[in-house]
């Protein structure tokens, strides 16, 4: 993804291509709200109030905020690729509605173009990193590298990552070292987001604490098992704020215990174009699985945060993400080459399984994100109208060109 050999070999193992001719939209019907950036057309008989952009297109245009905003053109050009694979396999939540929200932490501080990463602790089979606050799509990548190299070494590594700016799609690391045959374990946590009540209470207290597991399949695409231990994400919040998908029913809860699908109940009253504060709201994102998922959150914020020296999540404090990342060398540990015919044998156990009524099959990890990966890199990468006048908006406040938006959409 880089030119400095860090995960650059993450971002061959998907295909970006995209087919010769444009996505075109077709149908009018702006409102005042577009009236605030030029867009496409858009075709009003499948949803009016979302337009889609060609991947590459997409990456070009991101890149070119974060070379206006002090970054290299590498690490420019790698957040937008890690941005927009986010969006490719459906997980919007993390993809490129994120630019507005890492400019303005560029803005006050909380992240640092171009930065270094510095190993700290380097064992043969430990390291932890410091990422000193600089963008995660740089200094994530550079611990992973790190935990791969030592577990080709050593058969087992593990690496603590701190102090990182928001490390973005948790699977991207666990395919990462899925593509160089290796297991990964991941626990997350992000310092200084208070967004998730535990269980059996209404206040944040939990970040939303993601989880992640990655195996390698031979031939294969690994399976990736990647989620938030809260019912949703923030960005799926901040999503359905901006006009995306909205939220399942009781994902949030308010001060007085009440259940809800409104995102003001997190942000607090919002304007369509503005940015969103989490902490302005009265209430709280709810752990998914009850106290399963509250205890699961809680141990991430232990490992992830305590443990990697990022610290458990508080008010009061920057945003940074912490990392404790375990990698297995299976070849070490399967020498009678068991593993992966198992996980084939399971797979098609699982996937075999009778559905119910109205389920069409029955999936595994991954299973969603290939289908999404496939239709979006064939027909593009959709987003909210409102989604897409803020990174718009975004872009001009950095000093990019109307010709660069307009090319976008070529």
């Amino acid at each position: 993804m880089g030119n400095d050999g860090q995960g650059s070999g993450h971002a061959s193992d998907f295909s970006l291509k995209v087919p010769a001719k444009p996505v075109n939209k077709t149908g009018a019907g702006s409102t005042v709200r577009r009236a605030t950036w030029l867009g496409p057309p858009r075709n009003t008989t499948e949803n009016p109030d979302m337009v889609t952009i060609k991947v590459n297109n997409l990456i070009d245009f991101v890149a070119d905020v974060f070379s206006h905003a002090e970054s290299s053109t590498e690490e420019a050009r790698r957040i937008a690729t890690y941005l927009t694979t986010a969006n490719l396999t459906g997980h919007d939540s993390h993809g490129v509605i994120r630019v507005p929200v890492y400019i303005r932490w560029k803005n006050t501080g909380d992240v640092v173009p171009n930065q270094s990463p510095e190993i700290v602790v380097d064992t043969p089979s430990l390291a932890v990193v410091d990422g000193r606050f600089g963008y995660g799509q740089t200094v994530a990548p550079f611990a992973v590298k790190t935990g791969i190299d030592k577990c080709k070494k050593a058969g087992l590594a593990a690496v603590a990552l701190r102090n990182a700016g928001h490390i973005g799609r948790i699977g991207d690391w666990a395919e990462m070292a899925a593509a160089e045959g290796l297991v990964s374990v991941h626990f997350v946590n992000a310092a200084g987001s208070l967004l998730v009540a535990p269980f059996g209470g209404v206040e944040k207290r939990l970040s939303t604490a993601p989880y992640c597991v990655g195996i390698p399949r031979a031939g294969q695409d690994p399976i990736v098992l990647d989620f938030a231990t809260s019912i949703v994400a923030e960005g799926k919040v901040l999503v359905a704020s901006r006009g995306g998908k909205k939220l399942p029913k009781g994902a949030l809860i308010d001060s007085d215990g009440t259940l809800s699908e409104d995102p003001t109940v997190l942000y607090g009253p919002h304007t369509v174009g503005g940015p969103r504060d989490h902490t302005a709201g009265t209430g709280a994102i709810r752990a998914f699985g009850e106290h399963k998922g509250s205890g699961l959150a809680f141990i991430c914020e232990l490992l992830g945060g305590a443990l990697t020296g990022t610290g458990a999540t508080s008010g009061g404090r920057k945003f940074a993400n912490g990392m404790l990342s375990f990698y297995v060398n299976p070849k070490v540990v399967d020498t009678s080459n068991f593993f992966d015919g198992e996980i084939t044998r399971y797979v098609d156990f699982i996937r075999a399984t009778k559905p119910v009524a109205g389920v069409d099959s029955v999936l595994v990890p991954g299973d969603p994100e290939r289908r999404t990966r496939a239709e979006r890199t064939k027909n593009g990468v959709p987003l909210p109208d409102d989604t897409w006048a803020a990174i718009v908006n975004t872009a001009r406040e950095v000093g990019v060109g109307e010709a660069s938006i307009q090319r976008a959409f070529s």
